[in-house]
């Protein structure tokens, strides 16, 4: 039924355990999501957590709460160090016809203080949301929610901006700029995605159960 979970440790070498073929993704080559089959296994009740069926809080109080900080936390660091390899192309990379350095020219000094922003608000929201976990705040679980949705939106847009400011060399295959883009488009896709932690969020918002019909 909705909202009902059991959890059961099931042993690497349990006969019919079977795993799925290896992550093959455009970016987040670190990552080792794939699939598992279980078939027509047998688990002891003895390997069963809690009673059947009575996981749900385990899954809203524990993993859910970790697991959304850790990728918030793992997206922001990748447009943090988008946004550094944009600041030293634009301080080191200079104009042939006059020497000037491109971080020279105004507009630019303005996209880099924009995007600087950006990120900072966005850190700020997942800092003061994993505060509100830490402290049981009753409004953690949808800050923790919305902090990872914010900090997708932003860091795709900085990390995109920024391979736009850094020109046909972040362009060029095998740049940094261009790993850092195959990196963070994940932020949206992984899950739990950003219109699911939104409804989520809007949901324990409105006192509803955050899985419902």
């Amino acid at each position: 039924p909705m909202g009902q979970f059991s959890f059961a440790l099931v042993p690497a070498a349990t006969e019919g355990l079977e795993w799925g073929q290896e992550w093959q993704g455009i970016g987040m080559r670190g990552n080792s999501s794939r699939t598992v089959d279980l078939n027509k296994i047998h688990v002891p009740r003895e390997d069963l957590l809690g009673d059947q069926g009575d996981q749900i809080w385990y899954v809203f109080h524990v993993v859910g709460p970790y697991f959304i900080t850790a990728m918030s936390g793992t997206y922001l660091g990748v447009a943090a160090a988008a946004l550094e390899e944009t600041r030293q192309h634009l301080t080191h990379r200079r104009h042939s016809h006059s020497g000037g350095t491109l971080s020279e020219a105004p507009v630019l000094q303005h996209r880099i203080g924009c995007l600087w922003g950006a990120l900072e608000r966005a850190r700020q929201l997942l800092y003061h949301a994993a505060r509100s976990g830490d402290n049981s705040g009753s409004d953690a679980l949808p800050l923790l929610c919305l902090a990872k949705a914010e900090v997708a939106d932003s860091a795709v847009e900085i990390v995109n901006e920024c391979l736009t400011l850094c020109g046909g060399i972040a362009y060029a295959e095998g740049s940094k700029s261009a790993k850092l883009l195959r990196d963070v488009r994940a932020a949206h896709v992984m899950s739990p995605t950003t219109e699911l932690l939104r409804i989520w969020a809007g949901r324990a918002l409105l006192d509803l159960p955050i899985l419902g019909e």
